[in-house]
C-alpha cells in the first residue's frame, strides 16, 4: 500500500511541474507578444516624428518665402499715395 502511495505522489508532483512549465510558456508567450508590439509602436512613432519634422521644416521655408512676399508688397504699397479708403473694409 506504502508503494501506491508512493507512486501517486510521483504522478502528482510530475503533473504539477507540467502544469507550471505549461502555464510559464503561456505567461512568456504573452509578455513576448506585449514586447513586439511595444516596439513597433515605438518605430511608427518615430517615423511619425521624422515625418512631422520635415513638416515642419517644409512649412517654415513657406512661410518665410511668404512672408518675404508680403514685405515686398508693403514697401511698393509704401511708396504709393496714402489714401482712406482702405482703410474701410468691405461688406
Amino acid at each position: 500500500m506504502n508503494e501506491m502511495t508512493t507512486g501517486a505522489m510521483d504522478i502528482a508532483s510530475m503533473s504539477v511541474a507540467v502544469a507550471l512549465v505549461i502555464i510559464g510558456l503561456v505567461a512568456w508567450f504573452f509578455v513576448n507578444r506585449a514586447s513586439v508590439k511595444a516596439n513597433q509602436q515605438i518605430q511608427l512613432l518615430e517615423a511619425l516624428l521624422d515625418e512631422q519634422k520635415r513638416q515642419n521644416i517644409m512649412l517654415r521655408r513657406l512661410t518665410d518665402a511668404v512672408a518675404g512676399k508680403e514685405q515686398a508688397a508693403k514697401a511698393s504699397d509704401e511708396s504709393e499715395d496714402k489714401d482712406f479708403t482702405r482703410l474701410i473694409p468691405e461688406r
